[in-house]
């Protein structure tokens, strides 16, 4: 059944319980039902069954009979992986649009605008600070004029917005080192400096995410 916007049930508890995976309102590690999120969504638990499978399908949860949704951690590991990936992306990108700067001024401009929002976003609003923090990344590598890379970057995205989440939950005065580094690397990219964007970005990455052996 649809509501009025045309989405179906098993669609928005897809989403809300994404949602609270990526906003770590519910972490990594935690067993949660399908009567749970049946009654917290409002709906049966049919819709529920079918957004825990999509769910699973997407390596976000581990499903056990009769038990319940395990709510799959972030490993050491997947931390890692993301971090170089991401590296490799917004590194591409950057030396793509050094390189022709057509789109260097319409970086730069939404760039900027993005860290101004990031700037006015409350302390206690950490869900809508790791999405803009996402956007900030994803206009970077937009701007590589790629869609193969920037379609992947998306679903990457979503890993990025987790951790991120997990880094200010565990850290909450993170979120001033993210927007002195947000500003450093728009500084880079404004310099035209790719080489320094790599360097800036390495450091960012592994300090805000505290990946393992890591040299900060």
């Amino acid at each position: 059944m649809l509501n009025a916007s045309g989405i179906s049930a098993a669609e928005r508890v897809y989403g809300e319980v994404k949602e609270l995976i990526l906003t770590n309102e519910i972490p990594g590690g935690e067993l949660i039902s399908e009567g749970e999120i049946a009654q917290r969504c409002e709906v049966s638990r049919t819709p529920v069954r079918e957004a825990f499978l999509r769910l699973q399908a997407e390596g976000w949860m581990r499903l056990y009979p009769k038990r319940g949704a395990l709510v799959v951690p972030v490993t050491d590991r997947e931390a890692r992986d993301v971090v170089e990936a991401r590296r490799l992306l917004e590194g591409h990108a950057v030396r793509t649009v050094v390189a022709a700067p057509a789109g260097l001024t319409t970086l730069t401009a939404g760039l900027r605008r993005n860290l101004d929002d990031h700037r006015d976003v409350h302390a206690d609003d950490i869900a809508r600070f790791s999405r803009v923090d996402a956007e900030f990344h994803q206009l970077i590598v937009t701007a590589g004029d790629n869609e193969v890379l920037s379609g992947f970057y998306t679903g990457l995205g979503e890993r990025h917005r987790r951790m991120t989440t997990a880094s200010v939950h565990r850290d909450p005065a993170i979120t001033d080192r993210i927007l002195a580094d947000h500003a450093e690397l728009l500084n880079r990219i404004e310099q035209r400096d790719a080489v320094g964007f790599d360097a800036a970005l390495e450091r960012h990455l592994t300090t805000v995410h505290d990946i393992p052996g890591a040299t900060r």
